[in-house]
């Protein structure tokens, strides 16, 4: 298993935490904005893959009684809570993509944001994956990698960087890979996934990842408060 060191310093960025709206529309259970992207579908596959195999788990009732706490409600379209400090720190992104699904042991619900493509610049995209254990204890299985929680996209493969970040939620990890990076938190039985990734050409400016690592942080924050019953 990969180690967990402690997380030396404070995640605060001194910007103050953006308003989330996260208002429920009334409208059908997939929402398509913009142009699809192939990578939006890519994403969004494995996405799916990763929640529907912890469905499974939590239907067998795996880890048993009493059932977790959960202290944040379940969002039709993920999408109206914006990436407002990401955004800032890379570029704006929209949310493109989302898709969301009720289940008597799990509730989920997805968005992929992305940006329209410039030359010379990297490209940039995210995704965010809340999902709602109504009868089991995700604990278990919190930071386990790929087929765990959060593990999706390009950060779904093994390795990286582990560190705890204090003050979110129960229990949080960042992962930094190469390309990316992943925050994952546990909260009660809700847990939470942010993913950011960029990529580009050789003569691309690399981004200043300390920078999207705290506005992941602060948007990870926002997007909780905006949730919570």
């Amino acid at each position: 298993m990969i180690s967990e060191p402690e997380l030396e310093g404070e995640w605060g960025t001194g910007r103050p935490a953006a308003a989330a709206e996260a208002e429920e529309p009334d409208g059908p259970h997939e929402r398509v904005r913009g142009p699809r992207r192939a990578w939006l579908w890519a994403l969004g596959g494995a996405v799916l893959a990763s929640a529907v195999w912890a469905g499974v788990l939590v239907a067998q009732d795996r880890f048993g009684d009493p059932a977790p706490r959960i202290a944040y409600r379940h969002p039709e379209d993920l999408c109206k809570v914006k990436l407002t400090a990401v955004s800032a720190s890379t570029v704006q992104l929209t949310g493109d993509y989302a898709r969301h699904e009720e289940h008597p042991a799990l509730d989920w619900a997805y968005c992929a944001h992305g940006a329209p493509y410039v030359e010379g610049r990297l490209s940039y995209g995210a995704e965010v994956l809340v999902q709602l254990h109504k009868k089991a204890d995700p604990r278990t299985e919190f930071g386990a990698g790929p087929t765990g929680l959060g593990g999706v996209g390009a950060m779904a493969s093994s390795g990286g960087e582990v560190e705890q970040v204090p003050g979110l939620g129960e229990r949080a990890l960042l992962t930094r890979r190469v390309g990316g990076s992943r925050l994952e938190v546990l909260d009660g039985g809700a847990a939470f996934s942010l993913t950011v990734q960029w990529y580009g050409g050789p003569d691309a400016a690399d981004p200043d990842e300390a920078a999207v690592q705290a506005a992941m942080v602060e948007d990870m924050r926002a997007l909780m408060a905006a949730l919570r019953k």
